[in-house]
């Protein structure tokens, strides 16, 4: 049941600018990079490695495999976690003899193959969206970052709306689905996001309390039973007390990943540092913010967002340098500074000749950079 007085009480006692990092990955056959069904040997191997046990988790379907850095009490340590983590899934994987990639969809496995895990969880998953969580076979990255006050955290959920588009934009990581060019830079998010229910956007809840109402609502009217079921491309974690960013693709590159985790980071303490500050811009409408939402999907880093303050269009290139010039207060604070690539996967990806040429060579990326990073000690 969910207890909104106890989730209140979790963001009270939070813990600023903790860091956690979640990365989805494909299970795939190592002869045709089809998706393959084998979470659960892979987890049932990881138990003679309690590090990379405390590490994994299912995903929705037994194609997929996600990793979790834990709770880094700053950016550089959950970033050495989730490297140790990276190295130990992928020589796991080599020794189960499949193959891992990082890209939001994948080309061509038809999702009608695809198996729920057979958990409570998702089984409750199933039953409660039928073809929508049929049809989510999707891979993104997510990044918690932790926010002292439920109020607080709020209003940073609300300021962070208007940024989903942009960090989607550097993201895009998922031009192939159903066996084509989807023409979309990232097919993922018009799955995911257009298809869940509350999903993508959420109107901006302004404090706590109007927020635990309409959970209140839902829980009151069977529409949820857990918190997990409200997946908002922003939202408040109630378990851990953080802000969760979940908008962004899959990474192909180790690096890239890390990169847009420390940008993500930057963003979420820097909406926090402005409202303590006293900066504290009236929310946009989420009509506004869905016609960005729309051309990031389509276009990525190739088309032009809006800025809504000045309601005219800009060059979606220059969106990593905005987002470095706003987050520079943030980033000197925590020591972040992101090495972030010159183009987003798509665009790497539509580079690489067709489809299947492509995603085998995203698949010898996601091998070389995830596999073979050193880790700190």
């Amino acid at each position: 049941m969910l207890d909104m007085g106890r989730a209140r009480e979790v963001f009270e006692s939070s813990e600023d600018f903790t860091v956690g990092i979640e990365e989805e990955f494909q299970i795939l056959d190592p002869d045709t990079l089809a998706l393959t069904p084998r979470f659960e040997e892979l987890d049932t191997a990881a138990q003679g490695d309690p590090a990379l046990a405390a590490a994994i988790a299912g995903e929705l379907i037994s194609s997929e495999i996600e990793i979790r850095s834990g709770k880094g009490a700053t950016f550089a340590q959950a970033v050495a976690q989730q490297r140790d983590a990276r190295i130990r899934l992928f020589r796991l994987a080599a020794e189960c003899g499949v193959r891992l990639a990082a890209t939001g969809t994948h080309p061509w496995s038809p999702w009608q193959e695809q198996r729920i895990i057979d958990t409570e969880h998702y089984r409750r998953r199933e039953e409660g969206l039928k073809y929508v969580a049929w049809r989510n076979n999707t891979f993104s990255l997510h990044v918690h970052v932790g926010i002292r006050g439920a109020d607080r955290a709020i209003a940073v959920c609300d300021r962070l709306r208007a940024v989903l588009p942009d960090l989607l934009a550097v993201s895009a990581n998922s031009p192939f689905l159903d066996g084509r060019d989807s023409g979309l830079h990232s097919a993922r998010t018009q799955i995911f996001t257009k298809s869940f229910p509350r999903c993508g956007v959420h109107e901006p809840f302004g404090d706590w309390s109007t927020y635990a109402e309409f959970v209140d609502f839902l829980v009151a009217t069977n529409s949820i039973v857990e918190h997990t079921q409200l997946w908002w491309s922003v939202r408040p974690h109630h378990a851990f007390g953080t802000v969760e960013f979940r908008i962004c693709d899959a990474q192909t590159r180790a690096e890239d990943s890390t990169a847009l985790a420390g940008l993500i980071t930057a963003c979420i303490a820097q909406a926090a540092i402005d409202h303590d500050e006293g900066i504290r811009p009236e929310p946009v409408r989420g009509r506004y913010i869905e016609e960005n939402m729309w051309r990031a999907i389509r276009y990525g880093m190739d088309g032009r967002l809006i800025d809504l303050e000045r309601r005219e269009e800009f060059e979606a290139r220059a969106i990593p340098e905005r987002l470095l010039a706003w987050t520079a207060p943030a980033r000197a604070r925590l020591g972040i500074e992101p090495a972030l690539p010159e183009e987003n996967g798509t665009q790497r990806q539509r580079r690489s000749g067709g489809m299947h040429e492509a995603f085998n060579t995203e698949v010898e990326l996601t091998e070389q950079t995830y596999a073979h990073e050193e880790v700190a000690t």
